[in-house]
């Protein structure tokens, strides 16, 4: 499992994205009828991706009302799951794609196709990766060619760039969060970036990218 994540991090402390475990704990209580409790290497997991979960299904359903029910049962199941989680080959990569398919339900639930609900996040991931890569998209007068274009990339690619130019994450907090290596969160940036500008018929300095803050 991996390492606590630093104070200077986009998840640190504050209210705004708090999801206390009582939330999902009295849920499991009802479910089962006992009283539920945590074990420590399930309160690790816990402090280590709670956060991060809601922040990412925050921005693709644009409802943190709707993102904290949806973060609630994906920890409700992990908890009524852990001794299986525990036999995963890597639990957060299990908990990322349990994520997932959540928030795909809930879409489907309420009638709303995905595409249509990720456009904003796809403005702000257009938005944030203008800002980042401003030298090689300064000839842009409209992001609106970005916002195809990030809509358009592989479902790994798009979460990095989310993860990376919206919410704020580096790359070794990336590949905590979603279950992967850091290179391979490094290489669906750079792919991203290059699919992006090739759409764009842009030229991408390689080198901007390879010193760009991780």
């Amino acid at each position: 499992m991996s390492t606590t994540s630093s104070p200077g991090e986009p998840d640190g402390p504050g209210a705004e994205y708090e999801l206390p475990r009582s939330s999902f704990l009295e849920e499991i209580d009802n479910l089962t009828g006992i009283e539920y409790r945590m074990t420590p290497d399930q309160e690790a997991f816990y402090d280590l991706y709670a956060r991060a979960h809601l922040r990412y299904a925050h921005t693709m359903l644009g409802d943190k009302d709707a993102a904290k029910a949806v973060v609630r049962r994906c920890y409700s199941h992990l908890a009524l799951n852990w001794a299986n989680v525990l036999k995963e080959e890597s639990p957060e990569a299990y908990a990322w794609k349990l994520l997932k398919q959540r928030v795909e339900t809930h879409l489907r639930m309420v009638g709303q196709p995905s595409q249509m609900v990720q456009t904003a996040a796809f403005q702000q991931a257009a938005r944030a990766t203008l800002e980042m890569m401003r030298r090689q998209f300064a000839v842009m007068e409209s992001a609106l060619g970005l916002y195809t274009a990030i809509a358009g990339l592989p479902e790994r690619q798009f979460d990095v760039i989310v993860m990376h130019y919206v919410l704020g994450y580096p790359s070794p907090k990336i590949a905590n969060i979603m279950g992967i290596k850091p290179d391979t969160v490094r290489s669906h940036r750079r792919l991203a970036r290059g699919r992006i500008a090739i759409k764009l018929g842009l030229s991408l300095d390689s080198a901007a990218d390879e010193n760009e803050k991780e």
